[in-house]
Formats: C-alpha cells, structure tokens, sequence
C-alpha cells in the first residue's frame, strides 16, 4: 500500500512516498541516488531501529555513515560541523547524496547542511517522527537552532523526496507521538475545518495508533503542507500561516532551554496562546477557544505556558522572529477554526493581556 503525493515546485518538484513498510522498498530509495557517493545522518536513538534496514539497501554505494547524538540542544552550528567533517574527511563530492534518517532535529541539520557543502548537494528525507512525517520534512525547510533564537540560522533547500513508513512509528514513545499530533491539529486549524472535526472524533484512534487512522493524518497533512508550499515556497505570503502558535511555541522552548519541550509541546501551547489572542481580537468565540483546547488536551499535549516565562520574557523572545518586521511582532492567528490570519501586528495591551492572563489562572 503506498500513495505518492507531489510537491509541485517546477524542476524541483519531488515526491512525497507515504506507505506501509516503506523502508523494505529499496526502489523508493536508490530511484534518487544519482552518484556513487551517500551518507547517512542519523541519531544514537534512530540508529540502532532502522540503519541497518537503511544501509543494506546502499551496498552498492560508497557508504559514509554520521550518528549524532539526539536532541534538539544538539540542532547547532557546532554539531553540523561533524557532517562536513565525514564529507570533507572522505572526499565526497558535490553529486554525493545526503540521507537524513530521523526525526526534526535530524532532517533539519542535515538539510542545512547538504544545502551548504559545496554550495549544494542532493538530499533525502527518511522522517522517523510523526512531527517529521506531517511536518518539517516537507517544504525545505532546514536550518540550527542559536541561543538567542529558534531555527534562525538556515535555507530553503528542498529534498529528492521525501520516504514516509507509517510503521517506524510502532517504536515512536508516547510523548513523540502526541508532539507530531499538535502539526497535525494545526492543518484543521488554519485551513481544514473538516479535518479538525474529524481528528476531535477520531483522537483515541490516533493516540493508539490505529494504522489506518495514522495513514490518513499524515496524507492530509502532507497534502494540505504540499499545496502550501507550492503556492509559496519561500514563505512571503501563504505559507506563513504553518507558523500557527509558533512564536509562541518557539518563545517557549528558547526561553526554557532546548530540549525541556518537544517542539510540538510548545507548538501546543502556543496554538492556544494564539486562540486566546484571537477571541480577545473577536475573531473566535469562547466556544471555539474551548474546543481547540480541549482537543490539546485530549491529545495528552500541554496546554499552558510555563511559569517561569514571564509576559516580558515571551515579548523578548518573541522579538525575534523571522516574521516580523522593523520591530513589530506579527503573528498568525485564527479568522475561524479552518481559516488562519496571514501575519498580523497587534497592540501590544492586548499581547501582553493574553501573556499575563492565559493559562496562569491556577
């Protein structure tokens, strides 16, 4: 069983295989190898699972093998320099094809660094997440994380395709699992209020992990992610309205460390700071802030923002962003569950209004 969607981006359009067992299809695979040069980036937790499932299909290349270490506190500047040591040690090539195996953290430091090595090389998304999988191996999207902000050092450099199986995610943990959820949630949001009902009506089943339940979130959010980033590849319009609950969410984990909260964690809570903000805008009702909280909450995902973070220190962190513009933090909100803001500044009493009352009524 495998279905293909297509990234269409002109000359650079790929595919999008999402199956079961699509990792015991070497085809899938070796149909985007152009050269006789790969390596593999992977993490120590990804690496024992499925790197040997990976590699016994690229016997045949000049195999190079690069295991980091996992987390996103590992997403730097410094930790990539390990991927040009491997390439730069073995002298591979500029045709030499680069295979990110894991999740987030993984496909987006390899993406950067394929997109830098020799001014670009080709590159393959294996996702292993299901944050990867609907989410941040789609649209090329790459780049490390710098103390002062999330994901603010990187390119667009989109991959070969993008290989998804649905069963790498029978040995995801719970708390990983939930954390791709909140991406998923947030396609029913912004533009799909028909998926956003029925993810609320079939949440135990996703939770469970009922295959076929699995199979259709990832397509829907791949799709909707797709036509996305066809329409605006390079985010100066459309696409922005993916970072839905993300200067929050980024706010968040910059400000409690790397690592305390999976992105999708604070992805979650920041959706909800975003709802919050948007009923104080009269845009959303008080029904429909309830019920987009109320399916975080089921989703066993995080709801509130931590104490420690102050509402300045989320206006300081939110500072830096890369959607706004000459000082003034944008956001995108919510018109109506199914239909997202593009960008938007707001008055600053109502921001803080939001970041000193939500959530902190213990």
């Amino acid at each position: 069983m495998m279905n293909t969607i297509q990234v269409q981006l002109g000359d650079r359009s790929y595919p999008i295989y999402i199956g079961v067992d699509s990792l015991c299809q070497p085809d899938l695979l070796t149909r985007h190898i152009k050269s006789k040069q790969v390596v593999i980036v992977t993490n120590e937790t990804v690496a024992p699972l499925y790197l040997e499932r990976v590699s016994d299909h690229l016997r045949q290349y000049q195999l190079e093998v690069v295991i980091l270490p996992d987390g996103e506190q590992y997403k730097t500047l410094a930790v990539m320099e390990s991927i040009f040591d491997a390439l730069l040690s073995k002298k591979y090539s500029r045709n030499t094809t680069l295979i990110a195996l894991g999740g987030g953290v993984i496909g987006d430091i390899s993406g950067f660094a394929a997109a830098c090595y020799q001014r670009g090389i080709p590159f393959i998304q294996i996702p292993t997440t299901l944050l990867a999988q609907v989410d941040s191996s789609v649209g090329g999207k790459t780049g490390v994380n710098h103390a002062l902000g999330k994901n603010m050092i990187g390119a667009f450099y989109q991959p070969q395709s993008v290989i998804i199986d649905v069963n790498v995610l029978n040995t995801l943990d719970d708390r990983q699992l939930a954390a791709g959820v909140a991406e998923v949630i947030k396609y029913g949001l912004i533009r799909d209020a028909g998926f956003f009902s029925w993810i609320e009506a079939n949440i135990e089943k996703i939770l469970a992990r009922d295959q076929a339940a699995l199979i259709y979130i990832i397509e829907q959010s791949c799709q909707n992610k797709a036509d996305i980033v066809a329409a605006d590849e390079k985010e100066s319009g459309i696409r922005a309205i993916l970072n839905l609950g993300h200067t929050f969410g980024h706010a968040i984990e910059t400000g409690a460390g790397y690592g305390t909260y999976l992105h999708g964690e604070a992805v979650a809570i920041g959706t909800c700071q975003a709802a919050d903000l948007s009923r104080r805008l009269g845009w959303l009702n008080d029904a429909d802030v309830a019920r987009i909280i109320a399916l975080f909450n089921k989703a066993k995902l995080p709801t509130e923002p931590p104490d420690e973070l102050s509402a300045q220190d989320f206006i300081s962190l939110m500072a830096v962003d890369k959607k706004n513009v000459d000082g003034d933090i944008r956001l995108i909100l919510l018109n109506k569950i199914g239909e997202a803001s593009l960008p938007v500044g707001v008055e600053r009493s109502i921001l803080l209004d939001t970041l000193n009352e939500y959530g902190r009524r213990k």
